[in-house]
């Protein structure tokens, strides 16, 4: 099937739409900064955008609930110390295939507390063992598979948008390994809605969606994040604009060529260098308007898309 580059507006807006899990895979990763961003009018526009949603973030009452919530940025599902035995176990890992061959706690606490260095904690409800469980196990076919043979209450410490937390967490045990996989018991909290509406009517060339956060640097002087592309450009590239309180960051793609193109999804990934440590500050989508995402839609991580 082919189609044209005139049909800008609909990929930016199908990423929207559809998120990472219909973007194809691609091992380009590009470093961050101005990037190459096109025509004059386009940087223009962008960089006009990328302070309309900073303007509308710091100091309002979204930022205040954001910095007040639990929103995970790393991994809910915590390997065994050392990871899992390569070969079989690595792939059934990669796959979810895990079989129960034990009993898993009916119930326990209702809620429990995330813990940060400093500051109040936040009491969550818990997700129960069988649901924690199941969101790890979602495998199902005959290739290897790792068994779990019980389950119990602990905690864990996972980077999160306020900074590493001490985090509830079921401690799964499985059969020939000496420490237990670790699955985080609470949810993410309720994103606020946000003060300012998504783009409309771009190019693709203009601004894009992010597909998502990958990753924050140890120092948090630099973050990872994917983009959307096509077939017939030079894939995506990532504008940062820095406040007091937030991080912009504004995803376009480069090197977009005329002509007929095939019409697929592919996914780059786009490291960003900083001025400053991330902190506190929220890392902003400038073509949603709302916070980068964390997690795949249909992951075992916690993803507070919604």
């Amino acid at each position: 099937m082919k189609t044209t580059r005139a049909a800008h507006l609909f990929l930016a807006l199908a990423l929207l739409t559809v998120g990472a899990g219909a973007v194809a895979g691609c091992g380009d990763t590009r470093s961050g900064g101005t990037g190459s961003g096109g025509d004059t009018g386009s940087e223009a526009r962008r960089e006009a955008r990328a302070h309309r949603v900073a303007e509308a973030w710091d100091g309002s009452g979204a930022v205040r609930t954001w910095r007040a919530g639990y929103y995970p940025m790393g991994e809910a599902v915590q390997p065994p110390a050392g990871g899992f035995h390569a070969g079989a176990d690595t792939r059934a890992s990669t796959t979810q295939n895990f079989v129960l061959r034990g009993t898993l706690p009916a119930a326990g606490p209702a809620k429990g507390e995330v813990r940060w260095g400093s500051g109040a904690p936040l009491v969550l409800p818990l997700t129960g063992a069988r649901a924690a469980y199941e969101s790890v196990a979602r495998g199902g076919n005959d290739g290897p598979h790792l068994t779990v043979t019980g389950a119990k209450p602990g905690t864990m410490t996972l980077a999160t948008s306020r900074g590493p937390a001490k985090v509830p967490a079921w401690l799964f045990t499985l059969e020939g390994y000496d420490t237990p996989l670790k699955r985080a018991a609470v949810a993410p909290s309720k994103l606020p809605p946000p003060p300012i509406g998504p783009q409309r009517e771009v190019s693709t060339s203009e601004g894009v969606p992010l597909d998502g956060l990958v990753e924050v640097a140890g120092d948090g002087r630099s973050v990872t994040v994917a983009a959307g592309h096509g077939s017939c450009d030079d894939g995506p590239a990532v504008h940062v604009l820095e406040t007091g309180g937030s991080v912009v960051l504004s995803a376009f793609v480069t090197g977009v060529r005329k002509g007929p193109c095939a019409a697929v999804m592919l996914r780059g990934e786009v490291t960003v260098r900083l001025a400053g440590r991330v902190g506190d500050r929220v890392l902003l989508d400038a073509f949603t308007g709302r916070p980068v995402p964390y997690g795949q839609p249909n992951g075992a991580s916690p993803s507070w898309r919604r």
